[in-house]
């Protein structure tokens, strides 16, 4: 087949409506800015590099022939650990990597969720160690390295998300702007207070039903279309009254 005739992806425009009208905003993997690059290559790298400690670890976990639910656990690169903890290990690292290569997106949402489940994970243990609970074999030393991998991963994961000084260019500066935007550009649905206006949304609605069941005048057409650029109901008559009489 011709490569020429190959259907071309669209440019990603950060601020793109959809057919609904509402505003798509663009994400670190559609825009292509400096800083939206930036953010998706500290997004996927960040998650490489956290899922090869991980693997390491599983990884020397399960060659060391560790007992899968022992509670005492024995010590791989100075943490203590089980099959179970070794497989988890493998797991997590693995979520990491596909998520990384899905795109930087995911691999951030992906970061910030195991971060939080590290942190929590490195709580419960500190009440748990050194009884029949501690199915992981955790000792001190792993819930020290599971809090430093928890903050580190939450780190990675808002990496370009959470910020007080966004750059202008960067894909969730532009999300929180345009929410901003949209807030602002909101009107109260004020009802009609006029007989005219009481009279423009009797035929604005006589209009848009019979456009819809394809039996509209050229006028109807012609100013429903026009109302269609608009969002509020007082636009929508505004614009309907404007057209009264061309």
């Amino acid at each position: 087949m011709d490569s020429t005739n190959a259907p071309q992806r669209p440019a990603v425009d950060p601020q793109r409506p959809d057919q609904s009208g509402a505003t798509v905003w663009g994400t670190e993997d559609d825009l292509d800015t400096p800083t939206a690059r930036k953010v998706k290559v500290v997004h996927r790298i960040g998650a490489l590099v956290v899922a090869a400690v991980l693997a390491v670890f599983g990884l020397l976990g399960l060659l060391g022939g560790l007992e899968y639910f022992s509670t005492d656990g024995d010590t791989v690169v100075g943490l203590s650990s089980n099959g179970l903890l070794s497989t988890i290990s493998l797991l997590t690292g693995a979520v990491l990597v596909a998520s990384a290569l899905r795109g930087g997106r995911q691999s951030g949402v992906v970061m910030i969720g195991f971060g939080v489940a590290f942190l929590l994970s490195a709580f419960w243990h500190l009440f748990v160690l050194n009884t029949s609970l501690n199915v992981l074999a955790f000792s001190m030393a792993n819930v020290i390295f599971s809090i430093v991998t928890g903050i580190v991963l939450l780190t990675l994961g808002l990496y370009g998300r959470v910020s007080g000084n966004l750059p202008a260019d960067n894909p969730y500066h532009l999300q929180t702007a345009g929410n901003r935007e949209t807030d602002a550009d909101e009107e109260p649905e004020l009802p009609p207070s006029t007989p005219a206006e009481r009279r423009a949304e009797r035929e604005i609605r006589e209009a848009e039903v019979a456009v819809a069941e394809r039996r509209a005048t050229p006028e109807q057409t012609r100013r429903v279309e026009a109302m269609s650029r608009v969002r509020t109901k007082v636009e929508r008559r505004r614009i309907w009254m404007e057209h009264t009489g061309r």
